[in-house]
């Protein structure tokens, strides 16, 4: 796990469980890779590229991952491996730029090549392998490369090829080493799963033992371990990840933990009532809410850089915390739904990957905390989040609840957040979620908003010039919400949507839907 400085820190799940780890080398789809094997009852973590081999042995794994990555293996700065670990006898799978580096350390020839290859490919199986067991001999990949294995090492036999790649995959047994070409991690491959079961049953001897009810019984473990008898301040904003937190630190501790709501400005039309009507009653939680609205829009005045948005709503938060905590005997934890991309995305590892954007949650928070964290979601992915509420017997109509960005309608609104613009978005965006539900789309896409964008249009209303807003809707469709796919809602639901938005939210004239996946855009805009 990757700390605020950058460096490493195991789950306390890696105490209990078999595990993979997964060198990050800056592929795109790292995370993916670990959110397959989990699917798979596997527990697996990302750690650096350069993670030592004295680190990787304390670890005790089963198998390693050696992940894509942008870089060619020749390249002055191409990040490389302790290259003790090869000799440590762990069953290795490499990926890629993964595969290209199993192939340099062990005397193989790696070639740049005039054709990139990216998309969908056929492969040949030409000898069966362990990877390819059980499966099709031709099958379609998800290539994304440009230098490719020219020659195999010794005593490495290839077992795939395509059109393009003689060297599609290739495998060493004795040595325990196996590589492809491809990713197996992505949908888009036909055998991915099946592919990385074979490593891990095959390759690495894994026993399945990692499932979201062992995971509840291990946090609430752990929660009664950190917090002893003292109590908990929790964070709650009616989202998935936080109603599970909620629910969680009750289960484990009972009338210790003291919920607070705080309505910052930035929440969706008349979030802040439904929350706390739905937080109280239906889920049965000790709810205090906060108004500090005109705090936070105070604090954004001007702002417009989405990273310094990011970390002003995450330092007023605390404050606002703070404070809350001096009107409470014995609050000393906080507790938070920081989950485990928002930890990788927001503290760069020392390494290639790049920092997508700083959490409010993470980045965002001040040195000085005066808290200390409880975050029993810190190693899960959204998904498993989900798998986790239904563990715990939350009702399904919360469990569903598209996702909301912490920092809110802040990082929707391009360019400053001001009270008017925010009032301009929540309109738009109430209208568009409106329209999803009636026509029975809201379930069907994972998440759906309006974007407010720094840009104007002419437009013409009433036979009159008008010169206003323009509104992105974006709707995506995803397993995992580490990759995503633009939602293809029929015209006439985009129709009425806009049509709508213009004649009842007054200072937008016009609308345009994103149509962009995940990569390369994010599922926000900021």
């Amino acid at each position: 796990m990757v700390e605020n400085m950058g460096r490493l820190e195991a789950s306390p799940s890696s105490n209990q469980h078999q595990i993979v780890l997964i060198l990050d080398f800056g592929s795109q789809y790292t995370q993916l890779i670990a959110r397959r094997l989990r699917e798979l009852g596997v527990y697996c973590e990302i750690v650096a590229h350069d993670i030592s081999a004295d680190d990787v042995l304390a670890r005790e794994p089963i198998g390693l991952i050696f992940s894509g990555g942008p870089q060619g293996v020749y390249e002055d700065r191409a990040p490389q491996p302790d290259s003790r670990i090869y000799g440590l006898g762990v069953p290795i799978l490499g990926v890629c730029y993964g595969m290209q580096l199993a192939a340099k350390q062990f005397g193989g020839k790696v070639e740049g090549s005039d054709t990139r290859e990216y998309g969908r490919a056929a492969i040949r199986c030409q000898q069966t392998g362990v990877l390819f067991d059980g499966l099709d001999q031709s099958q379609t990949v998800w290539m994304s490369h440009g230098d490719r294995v020219t020659n195999p090492p010794d005593g490495f036999v290839v077992t795939a090829s395509s059109a393009e790649v003689p060297i599609a995959a290739m495998e060493d047994r004795s040595r325990g080493v196996f590589c492809i070409q491809f990713h197996p991690e992505v949908s888009h491959t036909d055998y991915g799963k099946e592919i990385l079961r074979n490593f891990l049953s095959q390759g690495c001897r894994a026993e399945p033992d990692w499932s979201m009810t062992s995971y509840r019984n291990e946090a609430i473990d752990r929660i009664r371990a950190q917090v002893g008898d003292r109590r908990v301040l929790c964070a709650v904003s009616g989202g998935v990840d936080s109603t599970v937190v909620a629910v969680l630190l009750e289960r484990a501790l009972g009338d210790q933990v003291v919920a607070v709501f705080v309505d910052n400005g930035v929440l969706r039309k008349e979030e802040a009532t439904t929350v706390l009507e739905s937080l109280q009653g239906e889920l049965g939680l000790n709810v205090a809410a906060v108004d500090a609205r005109q705090r936070f829009l105070e604090q954004l005045e001007g702002i417009q850089d989405p990273e310094e948005k990011r970390r002003i709503i995450g330092r007023v938060f605390i404050e606002v915390f703070q404070e809350q905590a001096k009107k409470e005997e014995g609050l000393q934890f906080l507790a938070q739904g920081t989950l485990y991309p928002d930890v990788i995305e927001s503290a760069p590892v020392k390494g290639p990957s790049a920092v997508i954007k700083t959490h409010h949650n993470v980045g965002g928070l001040p040195e000085e905390l005066g808290f200390e964290l409880v975050e029993p979601l810190r190693w899960l992915f959204k998904d498993e989040v989900r798998q986790l509420g239904r563990e715990l017997g939350i009702p399904e109509e919360y469990i569903g609840r598209h996702p909301f960005p912490g920092p809110g309608l802040a990082v929707r609104i391009l360019g400053e957040v001001t009270a008017e613009r925010v009032a301009l978005l929540q309109n738009a965006d109430a209208v568009f979620l409106e329209e999803l539900r009636s026509a029975g789309y809201y379930d069907k896409v994972s998440q759906a908003f309006a974007v407010l964008l720094p840009v104007k249009s002419v437009g013409v209303m009433g036979d009159g010039r008008t010169y206003e807003n323009v509104v992105a809707l974006r709707a995506v469709s995803t397993e995992d919400f580490m990759t995503a796919d633009w939602s293809h809602l029929p015209y006439e639901l985009l129709g009425h949507a806009a049509n709508r938005i213009v004649n009842e939210v007054p200072g937008i004239n016009r609308v345009v839907y994103d149509i962009t996946s995940k990569p390369p855009g994010t599922i926000e805009w900021e």
